[in-house]
């Protein structure tokens, strides 16, 4: 009596846990990390607080001549502005930072895809803030069109998106300055320091006067809070958005690719 083997094929069956994470769920993740930890929490608890209360400034102080839907929009923007690079920064520092890197990039191991969902959480957190001023500013002069002031609802459509586009750009800056250096205080000192330096050495030394018009990013940034910018003006912050935001995050992206997690 003579056996025969026969090969059996195996379908080949691609198993659900070796498909990629879905970038919408790893953006999510990224978003739900924004305030995960003690400082994330306050910081947004933070820029909820102190955007309120630009709000109840106008409100007691202001002229009422200068209580309007765009004067509380406008000054709404500032808290947002100063400290959602800060949480920027901690999203890029925290893997780091929380020693967290080799979780993450376990789980999934193409880099650029945390990166590229840590880039879009810091964008639609500052969609989420512009939209939030928005709904702020419009309650606020609805009050104080009943406490007597002029509460008028004129606001020029370039003023919104504008604001939109400085939020974003400062958010993508924290980004950058926190995947060039991985260590969040030095990232937030960077920050802050290094465009405020250079916005003194501008205005203190004539010959660098010319070229602090178009490198400051704190000036160039500026004529984003006026109606309808000229050319010049998106020229100059192209300009600065190109040094302080783009080369940080090209630099920032590079290191967190290459470096070794331990």
């Amino acid at each position: 009596m003579t056996a025969v083997l026969t090969e059996t094929q195996v379908p080949s069956v691609r198993s659900e846990s070796s498909r990629p994470v879905p970038l919408t769920r790893l953006t999510l993740v990224e978003l739900r990390k924004l305030a995960d930890t003690r400082a994330g929490l306050w910081l947004l608890i933070v820029i909820g607080l102190a955007t309120v209360g630009t709000s109840a400034i106008m409100l007691g102080w202001a002229p009422d001549a200068e209580q309007t839907f765009e004067g509380f929009f406008g000054f709404g923007l500032l808290p947002s502005a100063v400290l959602l690079p800060v949480l920027g920064i901690l999203s890029m520092t925290a893997e780091w930072s929380q020693r967290t890197a080799l979780t993450t990039f376990t789980l999934v191991p193409a880099r650029e895809r945390v990166i590229a969902a840590k880039l879009a959480a810091g964008v639609i957190i500052a969609i989420a803030s512009t939209v939030a001023t928005l709904a702020l500013a419009a309650a606020a002069n609805l009050l104080g069109g009943a406490l007597g002031a002029d509460a008028g609802w004129d606001i020029a459509g370039s003023l919104i998106w504008q604001g939109l586009a400085m939020q974003v750009l400062y958010v993508l800056m924290g980004l950058g300055f926190g995947a060039l250096l991985l260590n969040s205080p030095l990232a937030i000192v960077g920050f802050f320091a290094l465009p405020m330096v250079w916005t003194i050495l501008g205005s203190t030394i004539k010959a660098l006067a010319t070229a602090s018009e178009w490198i400051d990013i704190n000036t160039t940034t500026t004529a984003m809070g006026e109606a309808n910018m000229t050319g010049g003006e998106w020229a100059r912050v192209g300009v600065s958005a190109a040094i302080w935001v783009l080369v940080p995050l090209v630099l920032g992206i590079w290191r967190v690719l290459r470096r070794e997690v331990s």
